[in-house]
C-alpha cells in the first residue's frame, strides 16, 4: 500500500506549529515519512518506466514515486471511472489507453489542463497525437506517450503460393488502397487452396473506420452511424469480402485466433508497431522469416493503440505531477522506454532518433521496422473526432455484428441490429 499521512484535526493541533503548517488544505498531504513528496502513478501492461522512475527520483531527491500497476486496460480504466464518480482515490499520474480516450475526455472537467499546470512542451507530438487529448475548448487533458502506426504485415510464402508478389516493395501496389486490398483478396483467395486472406472482419472494419474524419458521432456529439455514408460504404466492403470467403473469421484474441498465426489460417493482417511481437510470439520459431512486413496501408497511414498521461484534478501535487509526466513523455524518455518494452514514440524528435531509425526485426527477415513505423506514424492525417461512446460502439456493437455476419447472419439484418444498438448505447 503507498504511504500516506493521515493525520486528524485533533492530532494536528496537538503538534507543533511546524507540523501543523503540514495538516492544512495547502500543505502537501502526500508526503513520506522522510518529507518527501509522494507522486502516485497508475499504468497498465508494459509503459517501461520502471527505470524511468528511478533516474527522475535520483535527479529530483524531494520526489518519492509510487507507481500502482494493473495487469490489463480493462480493470484499470474500470478503476478509473469509478473513482473518478466517488470524487477520489485517483494517482497524482494516471495513464489512459487510447480505447478509452473519448470517455475520459466526456470527464475533461476532472482532470487539469496541462497547458495551464504542466512546462512548455508545445509541438513536441505528431499533432494527431496531441489533437486527440485537447478539448473543444482548447484543453489538453493528456501528454502522448507511445503509438500504434498501421503498416500492413503478410505471409510470403502463402503469397508466392497464391502466384502474388512478395517482396515488400513489390507488395506495396496490394495494399496502395482499400479497392486494391479487397481486389488482391479475390485473387488470393481464387489459388489459395482454402487460406483465408485476413484473420477477421472487426479488424479490418475497425482499421477503415479509424480513418474517417470523424467516429461514430459528429462533432456535435449526435449519432451519425445511419447518417454518414462512409459507415455503411465500409460495412457494405467487408461484408461482401467475408461472403467471398477472404475472412478466417477468427476472434481477436481467442485461442483459435491466436493458433491462426501458428498455422497460417490467414495471409494479410493489420499491422500496427506493437502486433510484430504478437505475431512472432503466436506463429513461433518455425515460420520466422515467413511473415514480412511492408511500408503500406490502405488509403494511407492509420493507427491503432497508444495512451496517455493526465493529472487528475484529485491530485494534491498538480504541478509536481505534470512535470513528471512531462518528463516522463519527453523525446529522451520514450526513446528509453522504446529500448526496454518496444513502446512505439510519439514524440517528433524521438521519431528521428538513431536507436529508433536504425532498429530491425529478425524475425521479419531484418527489416528496419523503427524506420518503417516512424514513416507510418507520419502518414496519419488527423486524430479522428470520437464521442463519448465511440469506444463502446466499436467494441460491443459492431465488432459483435461483424462477427453474426461472419457466422452467417444476413447482412442487412446485422446492419440494422448494430444501427439499433448503437442507438440503445448512445442514449
Amino acid at each position: 500500500m503507498r504511504p500516506r499521512r493521515l493525520i486528524s484535526v485533533l492530532a494536528c493541533a496537538a503538534m507543533s506549529a511546524v507540523t501543523v503548517t503540514a495538516c492544512g488544505s495547502g500543505g502537501a498531504t502526500n508526503q513520506t515519512a522522510d518529507g518527501k513528496t509522494e507522486l502516485t502513478v497508475a499504468t497498465f501492461n508494459e509503459f517501461g518506466y520502471e527505470d524511468l522512475f528511478k533516474e527522475y527520483e535520483a535527479s529530483h531527491p524531494d520526489i518519492k514515486i509510487t507507481q500502482r500497476k494493473a495487469g490489463q486496460a480493462s480493470p484499470h480504466h474500470q478503476n478509473l471511472f469509478t473513482k473518478l464518480g466517488a470524487g477520489s482515490g485517483l494517482a497524482d499520474v494516471e495513464a489512459i489507453e487510447e480505447g478509452y480516450l473519448s470517455q475520459v475526455m466526456s470527464k475533461s472537467s476532472q482532470f487539469n489542463d496541462l497547458k495551464e499546470i504542466g512546462p512548455n512542451v508545445d509541438n513536441r507530438w505528431l499533432k494527431w497525437k496531441t489533437d486527440a487529448a485537447t478539448t473543444k475548448d482548447g484543453k489538453l487533458i493528456g501528454y502522448g506517450t507511445d503509438i500504434g502506426p498501421l503498416a500492413m504485415c503478410y505471409r510470403k510464402d502463402l503469397f508466392e503460393k497464391a502466384g502474388l508478389p512478395s517482396d515488400p516493395e513489390a507488395v506495396k501496389s496490394l495494399f496502395a488502397t482499400w479497392d486494391s486490398y479487397f481486389a488482391a483478396g479475390d485473387q488470393f483467395i481464387a489459388k489459395s487452396g482454402g487460406v483465408a486472406w485476413f484473420d477477421n472482419a472487426a479488424q479490418i472494419f475497425n482499421a477503415m473506420h479509424n480513418q474517417h474524419e470523424v467516429g461514430y458521432f459528429d462533432k456535435s456529439d449526435k449519432l451519425v452511424v445511419e447518417s454518414n455514408p462512409k459507415i455503411r460504404g465500409d460495412w457494405d466492403a467487408v461484408t461482401k469480402a467475408v461472403a467471398k470467403g477472404q475472412s478466417a473469421k477468427l476472434v481477436a484474441w481467442s485461442n483459435e485466433w491466436n493458433t491462426g498465426f501458428k498455422t497460417g489460417a490467414f495471409a494479410t493482417k493489420t499491422c500496427p508497431s506493437w502486433m510484430l511481437g504478437v505475431i512472432e510470439a503466436q506463429a513461433g520459431a518455425e515460420n520466422a522469416g515467413k511473415w514480412a512486413v511492408t511500408e503500406a496501408f490502405p488509403n494511407g497511414g492509420g493507427n491503432w493503440g497508444g495512451s496517455y498521461l493526465t493529472v487528475p484534478k484529485q491530485s494534491k501535487n498538480a504541478k509536481k505531477a505534470a512535470e513528471l509526466a512531462a518528463w516522463l513523455t519527453a523525446p529522451e524518455q520514450q526513446i528509453k522506454a522504446f529500448k526496454a518494452k518496444g513502446t512505439f514514440p510519439s514524440q517528433v524528435k524521438a521519431l528521428e532518433d538513431p536507436a529508433l531509425l536504425e532498429q530491425t526485426n529478425a524475425y521479419f527477415g531484418g527489416v528496419k521496422a523503427g524506420a518503417l513505423f516512424a514513416a507510418q506514424a507520419k502518414k496519419v492525417a488527423a486524430a479522428q473526432y470520437k464521442g463519448p461512446e465511440d469506444g463502446q460502439i466499436q467494441e460491443n456493437v459492431f465488432s459483435p455484428a461483424l462477427q453474426s455476419v461472419e457466422q452467417g447472419k444476413n447482412t442487412d439484418e446485422a446492419w440494422k441490429t448494430a444501427v439499433q444498438e448503437a442507438q440503445k448505447a448512445a442514449k
